[in-house]
């Protein structure tokens, strides 16, 4: 009987309050080793200390390396690619940019997005450079770059100088949000943001707007949801405060899945008003719950959301205030993007993702 495969992959990001990243490796994972062919390959996880894993047992080897060492750089190009080096595989797969350096087979690295390429400035001035680095070095070594959208594909040619015969483009799925999806017109006055806190998702801004569009709204709520990675440091406390609107304001670092189902199926509008994403991820999960994305007008979320989103202008506070107010109290306002929203949804499938993304690192693999 000829033996299973041996994939290598990365799995720190499965640690923790799994989001982005984290999320992505897992929906991949789960549809990996429930396959009917399952057998025929064998994933050896890297971490540095256990993880809490439902994946089951005869797919999967845990390598739990380099234990108290942290999860960051020195990790991965010590403990890791120590582990990496000594293991008998046949394939690695980096689902987070950045790989150990010289793995002794076939690389297969996932850049999301190279935001700390195209935009320094929100960046320190260390991770940046480390950030494009080790991006930079992995693309180069990668035997297949995958990435989320054409736009990012376009950003890799152009910024990393990755020949483009070695980058594949698959979109992710979308974690559907309907569960508990109500009827537009019982919804409540919640506009809704999903997402690492970064600068370039303009929070100042839709702050500004939702505290311009419901002046008179007493009921009206925004509610921000992710952990605060802004740089320079933003503080989003005080700039609702210096709008009015901190006692309608509400943050949250995290939100487990059963309370963000639960957030979506609140909500009046998803607001993500960000100028630069490789994809994009949680409006098109607000459109999985029925909750009208409204974004910024750019050339990612064009080829992401087509028709399913109200855009607005970068800076442009007057009107995504106007559009705010118009999809709060104007439920049939969103009509028109909820009724393009199976169309665009059905071009994103964790399904079809987990298949073609195992079918290049089959491709590359050492046999």
């Amino acid at each position: 009987m000829t033996r299973p495969l041996r994939i290598g992959i990365d799995a720190r990001e499965l640690l923790g309050e799994a989001t982005g990243v984290g999320r992505y490796l897992s929906e991949l994972l789960t549809r990996w080793t429930a396959r009917s062919d399952a057998a025929r390959r064998r994933f050896v996880l890297y971490a540095p200390e256990g993880l809490p894993s439902s994946f089951p047992p005869d797919a999967i080897d845990l390598r739990v390396v380099g234990a108290g060492a942290g999860r960051g750089t020195w990790w991965e190009q010590t403990h890791l690619r120590r582990a990496v080096r000594r293991d008998p595989l046949d394939v690695f797969f980096a689902p987070a940019y950045t790989a150990p350096f010289g793995t002794p087979v076939p690389l297969a690295v996932t850049i999301h997005d190279i935001s700390f390429v195209a935009h320094p400035e929100w960046f320190r001035t260390r991770e940046g450079l480390r950030r494009r680095w080790l991006t930079r070095r992995a693309a180069h070594a990668a035997a297949v770059v995958f990435t989320d959208s054409e736009f990012s594909r376009s950003e890799l040619e152009a910024r990393l100088d990755v020949d483009a015969s070695r980058i594949v483009v698959i979109p992710p799925g979308v974690t559907d949000r309907g569960a508990h999806v109500r009827e537009r017109a019982r919804r409540e006055p919640v506009v809704l943001f999903v997402g690492s806190l970064f600068n370039r998702r303009r929070l100042p801004d839709l702050i500004a707007a939702f505290a311009k569009a419901t002046t008179d709204l007493p009921t009206a709520r925004l509610v921000i949801v992710g952990r605060d990675r802004t740089w320079p440091r933003q503080d989003l406390a005080s700039a609702a405060a210096t709008h009015g609107v901190q006692a309608r304001t509400e943050f949250r670092s995290y939100a487990p899945d059963s309370e963000l189902t639960a957030l979506y199926g609140r909500a009046s509008v998803f607001a993500f008003l960000s100028e630069y994403e490789g994809f994009g991820m949680t409006p098109l999960e607000a459109l999985s719950a029925g909750v009208p994305p409204l974004v910024l007008d750019t050339a990612v979320a064009r080829e992401v959301y087509g028709d399913a989103a109200v855009f607005v202008a970068r800076g442009d506070i007057a009107g995504t205030a106007a559009a705010l107010r118009r999809l709060l109290v104007e439920p049939s306002s969103g009509a028109r993007i909820l009724e393009s929203a199976p169309a665009v949804l059905r071009r994103y499938s964790w399904d079809a993702a987990a298949d073609r993304t195992l079918e290049h690192i089959e491709r590359i693999a050492r046999r």
